[in-house]
């Protein structure tokens, strides 16, 4: 559900022969929105480091229509700066939107680091269960320089002519509606949201720790380990809670398969902050369809694991693992 809003979030934004600036660590479909659909419409995508201040700056010009970013990547766990991404953006008159997904706004307040558009799968934390699929998009009305120029021509209503034009348009056109079935079953999974991060994060980060001790696991990516490079970022911006997901690194892709295929109580499936534990082998799932040269670009190795935590206990996952390991 995250690139149905992403797509209604920069369709609104984009105009032909306007470009958009984002990393090359993005999350499979939305990697291929920009590159294929967005493309096929005269949109450029421009991929930068976007821990690189200077390459940010110079890839921006009077076609951007904006600057987009995971605000931890799914999977390769980069965390750019925000604050910094924000002060360039908005000196080039260019909104920051950013995917928020992997942390709940329950703790992480996007608006303070400068994101003028945020966007959500409810489908996630909020869902919580897997009880449905949703998505969220939170416009802080705060950004009035758009340059697309069906935006342009809404300058001056009494809302944000990104809610504008988003509201009576693009959504009504390409039907990214929520049923009131959905609604309400998402509402009840806000009311446990936070004792569940609480409760899976801690655990996440437990668990990462405890793989770090483990001769078959060859590397664990987590950026609430103090040894991650993107430790004090990560800090800065989400405190000692950088969400349930993890990957860690085995010997080779047939290590991966077997570890996967051995587990009892860890789920294989594509899902992301359920109340079970959840794992997958990115390279072959959700990069599937891409080249070897593709996924070289984007850092998605073959020897990598994605899990996200439950809220099982961490004696319990990690004795799942342990038992799993070739």
């Amino acid at each position: 559900m995250g690139y149905i809003i992403i797509s209604n979030t920069f369709i609104t934004l984009a105009w032909s022969g306007s470009n958009l600036i984002t990393s090359r660590h993005l999350f499979g479909n939305t990697y291929s929105f920009f590159v294929n659909t967005m493309n096929a419409f005269g949109v450029e995508v421009r991929f930068c480091d976007l821990t690189n201040p200077k390459e940010v700056r110079e890839a921006m010009d009077e076609q951007t229509c904006g600057l987009f970013l995971e605000i931890i990547t799914n999977p390769q766990m980069e965390v750019a700066d925000l604050a910094q991404l924000s002060e360039i953006a908005h000196d080039k008159g260019v909104p920051l939107i950013a995917d928020t997904t992997i942390i709940p706004f329950s703790l992480f307040r996007a608006i303070d680091f400068g994101v003028d558009i945020e966007v959500v799968s409810s489908t996630k934390y909020i869902s919580g269960g897997a009880t449905s699929l949703g998505g969220v998009i939170i416009d802080y009305g705060r950004f009035n320089q758009y340059r697309a120029p069906l935006l342009q021509a809404l300058k001056g209503t009494t809302q944000s002519p990104f809610y504008t034009r988003l509201r009576k348009e693009i959504h009504r056109n390409l039907g990214a509606y929520m049923t009131p079935e959905v609604a309400y079953q998402q509402s009840l999974g806000l009311e446990t949201l936070q004792l569940r991060f609480e409760r899976q994060t801690a655990t996440c980060k437990e668990l990462a720790g405890k793989l770090q001790t483990l001769a078959q696991v060859k590397a664990v990516n987590y950026t609430g380990l103090k040894d991650n490079s993107f430790y004090e970022v990560s800090k800065k911006q989400f405190g000692d809670s950088p969400g349930a997901m993890l990957t860690f690194d085995l010997g080779s892709r047939e290590e991966c398969y077997l570890c996967m295929n051995k587990l009892k109580l860890i789920r294989r499936a594509t899902n992301l902050f359920d109340n079970r534990s959840l794992i997958i082998h990115p390279a072959s799932t959700i990069f599937g369809s891409f080249t070897d040269a593709q996924r070289e670009a984007m850092d998605v190795r073959q020897t990598t694991i994605r899990l996200s935590v439950g809220l099982e206990s961490v004696d319990s996952l990690f004795e799942d693992i342990c038992q799993a390991l070739p």
